[in-house]
């Protein structure tokens, strides 16, 4: 009984579930105004808020660091460990669960006790320490699911990072509907549900988020059924997302529409328990060997993190000259060990990742940050505009799932290497920004639509380059660690440039703008920003293009 329940595949599953009710931090406009109200806030004050909440949701490195600690690793061997003292091992990614379950309620808990007045109104500073804690703990949460699923699956860890982030990506749009079905017009129930939901979810399935290091490349089919059902509930969401901005549901259709997602949202594990009977079965078609007396509580879990099977029709040969390519002795310095955050932050490629994070992720998030000042000044209607904004997060999902499933395909058929298809995702997106600035008719209708995908297939490609040249023992810390470099640029090319020049542009009166020119210039900016991140993508791909081909080509060829 024990291996249905303890697999990759309903630790996959298992993941999903906590990534898609952990993204709180993407509905702060559902509880935002009782928050406002109740606190007695001004607007500048609930800014304050959502700026440390903001912090909060991208400062991952204690969670990265906390995962290096408390999970096992192993270079090579074979592993063989009883069920039961896998389940009584006091370390694995569980404990990163359960520290980010405990953040998320506290934090969420002691705001919905200060709105419905539990407490005593808290000082601003305290109400932002809380604000920072339910967000940060999202991070806890993700960095597990996101490093776990990769050593679970590395030969296809572009796919399996991209269906991770994108159901992080779609959480915010999960919630919200779950926000309709149950606590329409009760943003304080919400903030209950916020506390509880995500802790539950995590306590009932943290067990099943393990590391099973047994490598095979044949289960490719069912990584592509996960993302089967992702495209699936992405349709879905996209429909009523739509419909509720035209029509307004009642009771009954609320919950139908409620009770047909969750239906979708739990058949990653019927995918589970499929994949799990094919490679059991499998399994015991190839190899018959007696098998040693023991309880049923001490079956054997075998976890090996290499072996050679599978077909290699899907990867490419390598180059016949590929063993000849020589690496300078800084690259092999590199590229030849485990490297942790200090001595990847001594690299080169460690920053040109992080130039690439502050110039094209904050460039992004800069465009989604006033998306409704950009349609007010361009004159269109606020259903449009509700409807733009609505829908970002499935232009973002799009590009966290196609990110990562594109850079698997390009990798095992092609060869070619991950950043070039990084460095193309920034140049798409200077024409994004650009096709905002000219203004024309319907500009809004393909400009956000380039720039949240490329935004999001940046948010799939960084964490698997970054475990493809740093190694994957202290991967969680340093791609937390780049990652905060979104938020800084967030801060700088919205405050600093599209703030500051909207403010020069606007009537001082009614504080408002209306016309091209009130982001023209600001959004030339940021394209040319975004071509300064396309450039440093460019120069990461010509610098690691001879590793990829001499190491990560040849582990994968030699993975199967």
């Amino acid at each position: 009984m024990a291996e249905w329940l303890l697999n990759r595949w309903t630790g996959a599953a298992a993941a999903i579930m906590i990534q898609w009710s952990c993204g709180a931090s993407y509905t702060f406009s559902i509880y935002s105004p009782v928050l406002k109200s109740s606190q007695g806030y001004d607007q500048s004050t609930l800014d304050t808020v959502s700026v440390f909440k903001d912090i909060g949701a991208n400062f991952g490195i204690l969670s990265g660091l906390l995962y290096t600690a408390v999970t096992p690793y192993r270079s090579g061997g074979v592993e063989c460990l009883s069920a039961k003292s896998k389940w009584a091992s006091l370390g694995g990614p569980w404990v990163v669960l359960a520290a980010g379950a405990v953040q998320v309620f506290v934090g969420f808990m002691f705001m919905w006790a200060a709105v419905v007045g539990l407490i005593g109104t808290p000082p601003v500073w305290v109400m932002c320490f809380f604000a920072w804690l339910g967000a940060n703990g999202q991070t806890f949460l993700n960095t597990t699911n996101v490093v776990t699923g990769l050593r679970n699956f590395p030969e296809y860890s572009g796919t399996i990072v991209g269906i991770m982030k994108g159901f992080l990506g779609l959480s915010g749009a999960i919630l919200i509907q779950l926000y309709h079905t149950f606590c329409d017009g009760d943003p304080a129930t919400y903030l209950l549900m916020l506390a509880c939901l995500p802790a539950f979810i995590c306590v009932l399935l943290m067990f099943l988020v393990r590391i099973y290091e047994v490598r095979d490349s044949n289960y490719k089919k069912h990584l592509n059924g996960f993302s089967v059902v992702t495209v699936i509930i992405v349709a879905y969401l996209m429909f009523i997302i739509i419909l509720q901005n035209f029509t307004s549901l009642s009771t009954w259709a609320r919950m139908l529409t409620f009770v047909i997602l969750m239906v979708l949202l739990a058949l990653p594990y019927g995918i589970a328990i499929k994949a799990q009977w094919e490679e059991s079965r499998s399994f015991a078609q190839t190899f018959s060997f007696e098998r040693p007396p023991s309880t049923d509580s001490q079956k054997l879990i075998v976890s090996s993190s290499y072996s050679p099977s599978g077909d290699q029709s899907e990867y490419q040969e390598l180059p016949s000259d590929a063993g000849q390519l020589q690496l300078n002795s800084d690259d092999m310095l590199t590229h030849e060990q485990e490297m942790n955050l200090l001595q990847a932050m001594c690299t080169i490629d460690f920053w040109m990742l992080f130039l690439t994070m502050i110039s094209g992720l904050g460039s992004g998030l800069a465009m989604i940050n006033n998306m409704s000042q950009i349609g007010e000044s361009l004159g269109y209607s606020t259903i449009e505009i509700n409807n733009m904004v609505s829908l970002w997060s499935m232009w973002n999902f799009l590009g966290r799932f196609g990110g990562g499933y594109v850079s698997d395909y390009i990798m095992h058929r092609k060869g070619w290497p991950r950043p070039l298809l990084m460095a193309a995702t920034l140049g798409t997106m200077i024409f994004g920004h650009v096709i905002i600035a000219v203004g024309f008719p319907g500009n809004l209708y393909l400009g956000p639509v380039l720039v949240g995908i490329c935004y999001g297939a940046h948010w799939s490609l960084m964490p698997t380059i970054t475990s493809e040249i740093f190694g994957v023992r202290h991967m969680g810390t340093i791609f937390n660690t780049i990652a905060a470099a979104s938020p800084l640029g967030s801060y700088l090319l919205s405050v600093k440039v599209v703030g500051y020049i909207y403010d020069k542009e606007a009537d001082k009166e009614a504080n408002s703008c209306f016309g091209i020119h009130c982001f023209m210039s600001s959004f030339f900016i940021l394209a040319a920003v975004s071509f300064v991140a396309f450039l440093a993508g460019l120069a990461l791909y010509f610098r690691t293009r001879n590793f990829y081909k001499l190491v990560v080509l040849r582990r994968l060829k030699h993975s199967v």
